[in-house]
C-alpha cells in the first residue's frame, strides 16, 4: 500500500504556486483496508476516503470506461491491481497528471513537467474525448494560468474541436456547465476561457449568441472590465459577458444555462437598460425618465443591486460614464425622500404614492439641472 500526492498539488508546486489542496492516490490498497487503519469513507461512485488526521482526500486507485454519452457515462473500475500510471492515465491534461512519491520523487509518465516549462495544455491519451466536460475544464485552465503564458497545444486543440463536431458538447446537463462557468468567471483570465471555447466551437453550442465575431469582442472587453475591479462578484462578471445581448435573448441564455437568480436578474436588468441610457441625452436629461429607470431597478428596496448595475453598465458602455453619472446622482437625490414625513404631513393611499413621485421628481431635477444650460 502506497500513497502518491497527486494532481493539483504537484502540478502548484512545481509552478511555485501556493498549494491550496493537497489529494492523495492509493495503490495497492482495499477499502477494508482504509477503513482499518481509521480513514473515513466518503466517496459515493468509487472509493475515496478522509485522513483521519489531516482530513486531506486519499483515493484507491482507479479506472475509468466510457459507456455512454456526457458526463455520467463511466463504469469504475477500483482494485489493488490497478496501477499508479493507469490512475493517472484517465486525467485530463498531462500538467494534472503528475504524481510525487512519499520521499519527494516525482512520477511524470506523460511528461506533465515538460508541459509547464513549455507552457502547454496537452491531453494525457485519447480517452480525454471521452468526456465533454473536459473541453470546459481546459478552457479553464487556459484562463487561470494565461498570465503565466499558458495556451491549448494544437493537437489538444483539434481533439477538442473533433468532439464538438461529434456531438459531445450537446449531452453536457447545464448544471455542470454552470459550474464550470462559474469557476471560470473568477479565474485570471476569464476572457481566455471564452476564447478557447470559440475557437474549438463549443462556443456556438453553449452560447451561441456570443458567437459573431463583433458581439463576442464586446462581450469580453466588458468582462475583462469589470473582472479587473476588485471583488466583482459571479453575477456581475455573467451579466457583463451578456451585456452585448437583446434583453429577451439574453434572458433566454441566461434560463437555459440554468445560472443563479441573482445572475439572471441583473442580466435582465443590465441588458434591458443598456438601449434606455444610450437614449438618454446627457446634455438635457429628463427627471421622468431618469426616476422611471430608478423605479425600473427597485432602488428603493435594492440599493445594492443598483449600485452592481451602475458597475456593470460602465464596462459595458464606456461612451456613457456621463449618463450613468447622472442616474447615480439622481438615485441620490430621490432616495433622500423620506415617506414618513409625507404621511405626517397628512397624505394616504394613493395621494401618497403620487406625494413621493412629485417630491422624488422635484429632487431629481434640481440636481441635474446644472446640464440643462
Amino acid at each position: 500500500m502506497q500513497a502518491y500526492l497527486v494532481g493539483g498539488a504537484v502540478r502548484d508546486e512545481l509552478l511555485g504556486l501556493e498549494v491550496k489542496d493537497r489529494d492523495w492516490v492509493v495503490v495497492g490498497a482495499t477499502p477494508k483496508e482504509m477503513l482499518a487503519n481509521g480513514f473515513k469513507q466518503v466517496g459515493a461512485d468509487f472509493p475515496v476516503f478522509l485522513h483521519p488526521r489531516t482530513r486531506e482526500e486519499y483515493a484507491l486507485a482507479r479506472t475509468e470506461r466510457k459507456q455512454g454519452r456526457g458526463y455520467h457515462g463511466f463504469t469504475v473500475y477500483s482494485a489493488p491491481d490497478v496501477t499508479l500510471e493507469q490512475d493517472l492515465k484517465r486525467r485530463d491534461l498531462t500538467i494534472n497528471a503528475m504524481a510525487k512519491a512519499e520521499n519527494g520523487d516525482l512520477v511524470d509518465p506523460f511528461e506533465g513537467r515538460r508541459d509547464i516549462e513549455d507552457r502547454k495544455l496537452r491531453h494525457v491519451s485519447e480517452a480525454f474525448a471521452e468526456d465533454p466536460l473536459r473541453i470546459l475544464r481546459t478552457a479553464r485552465f487556459a484562463a487561470r494560468f494565461h498570465p503565466l503564458g499558458f495556451s491549448v497545444c494544437d493537437q489538444t486543440m483539434a481533439l477538442m474541436k473533433r468532439m464538438v463536431d461529434s456531438g459531445e458538447v450537446d449531452h453536457l446537463v447545464p448544471e455542470r456547465v454552470w459550474q464550470e462557468f462559474q469557476r471560470a468567471l473568477h479565474e485570471q483570465a476569464p476572457e481566455a476561457f471564452f476564447e478557447v471555447l470559440r475557437d474549438c466551437g463549443a462556443l456556438e453550442v453553449l452560447i451561441p449568441e456570443l458567437a459573431s465575431e463583433k458581439v463576442f469582442q464586446l462581450a469580453m472587453a466588458a468582462l475583462g472590465c469589470v473582472h479587473r475591479r476588485l471583488h466583482a462578484q459571479t453575477e456581475e462578471r455573467f451579466a457583463a459577458l451578456l451585456s452585448p445581448l437583446d434583453a429577451p435573448v439574453a434572458k433566454d441564455r441566461a434560463k437555459a444555462l440554468k445560472a443563479p437568480n441573482d445572475c439572471q436578474n441583473l442580466a435582465r436588468l443590465v441588458t434591458a437598460f443598456t438601449p434606455q441610457i444610450r437614449d438618454i441625452d446627457a446634455q438635457r436629461p429628463e427627471a421622468e425618465t431618469l426616476l422611471d429607470l430608478l423605479d425600473q431597478a427597485d432602488v428603493w428596496r435594492r440599493p445594492e443591486r443598483f449600485s452592481q448595475l451602475t458597475k456593470v453598465l460602465e464596462c459595458a458602455l464606456p461612451g456613457d460614464s456621463l449618463t450613468l453619472d447622472l442616474l447615480r446622482t439622481a438615485s441620490e437625490a430621490a432616495t433622500g425622500v423620506e415617506p414618513r414625513t409625507l404621511l405626517a404631513q397628512g397624505y394616504k393611499g394613493k395621494e401618497l404614492g403620487s406625494a413621493i413621485r412629485t417630491e422624488r421628481l422635484k429632487r431629481i431635477g434640481d440636481a441635474v439641472a446644472p446640464t440643462n444650460h
